[in-house]
């Protein structure tokens, strides 16, 4: 990865509440959020349309790095399965690797945490980048919004566990906050943060998931 910063794309999702939220099986996307430098977009409505209308907007994209939080662990493999279920296809490639660590248990139905490719697009999790070390140097949780809260970036905050109470306007807002954060805390320790982007194809063992 060079040291100039290419165009980085932040992506978070939201899952139905309403069941489970964390269960790929039971729980669809209401909602997905990128954030690319010219501003915030928010795909909802059926999940089939989410998914399709998030993949040809990451086709059309100039290739660069798709920023998730914890999405090597959560985020890319439920809109993999959710896609497998829904028969859409995604220009998603995900590359579990047995040596990448989780502060928490794989996705429910995944053994493992994923590298990934989209389309053109590489794959930074800067949750990994900052847990390394902003966390245990200033002794903090890494989650997105205690980073953000760190370094002035103020969060839009919900109860994580009641999505499916949310109006269409907090849901979109909240959604949308979570992939900016990404974004910026991408971006604000680019170059270093550089070496954390995904490099698929190493030699462990890649199988697909399910």
């Amino acid at each position: 990865m060079t040291t100039t910063e290419p165009p980085i794309y932040g992506l978070d999702i939201e899952t139905d509440t309403t069941v489970d939220g964390l269960d790929p099986v039971l729980s669809p996307v209401v909602a997905v959020a990128l954030s690319t430098p010219a501003g915030d977009e928010v795909l909802t409505g059926p999940e089939v349309g989410i998914l399709e209308r998030l993949d040809a907007r990451l086709r059309a994209l100039p290739p660069g790095v798709l920023a998730t939080w914890n999405g090597g662990a959560f985020d890319l493999p439920f809109l993999a399965d959710r896609a497998e279920i829904d028969g859409v296809r995604l220009g998603l490639v995900l590359h579990p690797d047995p040596f990448l660590v989780s502060a928490d248990d794989p996705l429910v139905g995944h053994v493992a945490v994923y590298r990934a490719t989209w389309h053109g697009h590489r794959h930074l999790d800067a949750y990994r980048a900052y847990r390394a070390d902003v966390g245990p140097a200033l002794r903090v949780s890494a989650s997105l919004k205690s980073i953000a809260r760190l370094v002035g970036l103020p969060p839009v905050e919900v109860d994580r566990r009641r999505i499916h109470a949310l109006s269409a306007a907090e849901l979109d807002a909240y959604v949308a906050s979570d992939a900016r954060l990404t974004r910026l805390l991408a971006q604000r320790r680019w170059p270093g943060i550089a070496r954390w982007v995904d490099e698929p194809g190493g030699s462990f063992d890649v199988t697909p998931p399910r």
